[in-house]
């Protein structure tokens, strides 16, 4: 099983990657799956520019980082979507790769040229957030579930943990850490 996690976090080791790490530690039970973590910061992503290219093509124009991504999307059974809230939505480096995969929307909706359907693939939000506001995941949820269906894959959850603002601050928190490892193991068990 091909696991890509997409951390779109610029701070290295916070909390949103903690908390995946924990998640993943329980998959790593089973030999059989390979996991690759992408953290964005580190990659050259243009924005979307807007230019139509993909509606007749369903492949973007612009040629960077994003490039071999699309292919590893495509070749995910599971995808960790991981970000800290940012003004009440995924970060910007998040954000401007979820925009990218406009080609994929065209390809699916625009030009009805299907890739990996009916298999069993799932995708998750992972999210933190330094405040504790009712509504403070809706955007990243909405966000996230918009972008799985653009991928084809459909949502089996999500995991979020809010007052988490300092470096370290959900190692802490030892009820969110045993919260992501049993989240974890209803994936690896096949529960969501």
């Amino acid at each position: 099983m091909n696991i890509l996690v997409i951390l779109g976090s610029p701070r290295r080791n916070g909390n949103s990657e903690t908390l995946v790490r924990t998640v993943v530690r329980e998959l790593e039970q089973q030999p059989a799956h390979t996991i690759d973590s992408i953290q964005l910061s580190k990659l050259k992503i243009s924005p979307c520019q807007s230019c139509g290219g993909c509606e007749k093509t369903g492949v973007c124009v612009i040629r960077d980082d994003m490039d071999s991504l699309y292919e590893k999307v495509d070749a995910a059974d599971r995808l960790f979507l991981v970000s800290p809230v940012y003004f009440y939505g995924p970060t910007a480096q998040c954000k401007t790769f979820i925009d990218r995969f406009q080609a994929r929307w065209s390809r699916k909706y625009l030009l009805a040229t299907s890739f990996r359907q009916g298999e069993d693939r799932k995708a998750y939000l992972l999210a933190t957030a330094a405040t504790k506001g009712e509504k403070v995941f809706d955007a990243s949820l909405l966000i996230a579930k918009c972008f799985f269906d653009a991928v084809n894959i459909p949502f089996g959850g999500s995991l979020v943990v809010r007052s988490v603002d300092k470096a370290g601050a959900i190692q802490r928190r030892p009820n969110e850490m045993q919260r992501a490892s049993a989240f974890g193991l209803d994936i690896l068990e096949g529960r969501i």
